[in-house]
């Protein structure tokens, strides 16, 4: 058996406020912006680029977080910290609403709980690099 795994990248993007960046999508609801890293592409590219595409923004990669993986599914997400360095939020049919949000909002506002425990993961320095399996 061939392995086939999706490599994803995401980003927490905070702005000058230490607000989040989230998208809603028509799926998943609240969530930061991220996405399947391409062939050819880096992990930190992917994360920028996923952030541009759902958001309309342009960021700057500061951190390497970590790593969740879902191993029943082979999907292994890659978590990073980012600043907007330009662009303009915008709505797209992956993400129908945009916004900053205080943490402590934006937390609550999170649909799906382990993409909430990857942005707490990711805010809570101490422990970076993580790595979480399920």
């Amino acid at each position: 058996m061939v392995p086939k795994h999706i490599v994803s990248a995401a980003a927490i993007v905070l702005n000058e406020h230490n607000e989040i960046l989230l998208i809603k999508g028509p799926r998943r609801g609240w969530e930061m912006p991220g996405g399947q890293v391409e062939e050819g592409e880096s992990l930190k590219d992917a994360a920028v680029r996923e952030t541009k595409e759902e958001s309309g923004l342009d960021i700057e990669v500061t951190k390497f977080c970590g790593v969740f993986q879902n191993v029943s599914q082979c999907i292994c997400n890659t978590l990073f910290i980012g600043r907007p360095v330009g662009g303009q939020l915008t709505t797209t049919s992956e993400a129908l609403e945009v916004g900053f949000f205080p943490i402590e909002v934006a937390l609550e506002m999170v649909t799906w709980k382990n993409f909430r425990k990857r942005i707490e993961l990711c805010l809570n320095e101490e422990l970076h690099p993580f790595y979480v399996e399920f």
